[in-house]
């Protein structure tokens, strides 16, 4: 089975005034790239996501966008750093004095000021996590769930591309099983006319078509073709739940050296034509293949 690295997921998770929200959504990429954006707040947790991620996400390129909204009392601890709070009433103080404009300043207008007023939320961050982790599984359940579906529809779509290869396989096999003894007819003729006569040297000519099928033969290279389609048809009709996209994209480059290797022997125009076919036909697929996980 296999899955498609396009995919989205999006989970939510309230209780006693917190909220959570993680979307995940990712694109194609040839390694794992994981990109996380939290909250100031809970950014201590970005490692923890990330594992989570990758025990059940092993390729592309995603991102992961989480918000929380926190209008609890649990856990708060509000402190007011007051050494700094010192330094800016006496800066405050001077500079009112040294432009003899009114001091007037208050309490809630040093709180406002940079570093003066901090909330802590260290008590928290097992509470945090936990609910969290809700939204953070619905979200990749989601977003594993739409991947599987996309990966099915591209396997179906591979069955039936691997279908037309098998088929332009057995079309280039049947023309090449017709290939000596047509070269034997058209030596002799050639021969005779060449020479003018009926009498023909058998064992020179043996050895013309001995060096010819040697030459032409591509029976070992349709052999590991038909190998190669029943190991790719294998593995992506597989009901086992692991990563394919490497493994395929492995065979369709085989796939494509033999071929390669059989249109260099091509001594007929049927078959480079269905070699023509064959390498379109290849390259739809491995395209294709770059979409799996």
């Amino acid at each position: 089975m296999a899955n498609s690295m396009t995919g989205f997921g999006r989970g939510k998770y309230e209780n006693n005034g917190r909220e959570y929200v993680v979307e995940i959504k990712s694109v194609n990429h040839k390694y794992s790239d994981i990109s996380i954006k939290l909250p100031r707040q809970i950014s201590f947790l970005e490692d923890k996501v990330r594992r989570e991620i990758v025990n059940k996400v092993s390729r592309g390129k995603i991102d992961v966008f989480i918000t929380m909204r926190d209008f609890s009392e649990e856990g708060k601890d509000v402190k007011i750093n007051k050494e700094i709070a010192k330094v800016y009433i006496s800066q405050l103080k001077e500079l009112a004095k040294e432009t003899e404009i009114q001091d007037n300043i208050d309490i809630i207008s040093i709180a406002k000021l940079p570093e003066v007023l901090n909330i802590s939320n260290e008590e928290n961050e097992d509470l945090y996590w936990q609910e969290l982790l809700e939204a953070l599984n619905q979200a990749l359940d989601n977003f594993i769930m739409m991947r599987e579906t996309e990966g099915n529809k591209i396997c179906e779509d591979l069955v039936l591309r691997i279908e037309k290869v098998r088929q332009k396989v057995s079309n280039i096999s049947n023309f090449s099983a017709g290939l000596v003894e047509e070269y034997i007819v058209k030596l002799n003729s050639r021969i005779k006319e060449l020479m003018n006569t009926d009498i023909i040297d058998e064992n020179r000519l043996a050895q013309e078509i001995v060096i010819f099928s040697d030459k032409s033969s591509i029976q070992e290279e349709l052999t590991r073709l038909n190998s190669h389609i029943s190991q790719f048809l294998n593995l992506i009709t597989s009901k086992e739940k692991i990563p394919l996209g490497k493994k395929c994209d492995f065979i369709i480059q085989e796939m494509n050296r033999e071929v390669n290797t059989i249109g260099s022997k091509a001594n007929s125009m049927d078959i480079s034509k269905n070699v023509i076919e064959l390498k379109t036909e290849i390259e739809d697929i491995r395209e294709q293949i770059q979409n799996i996980e």
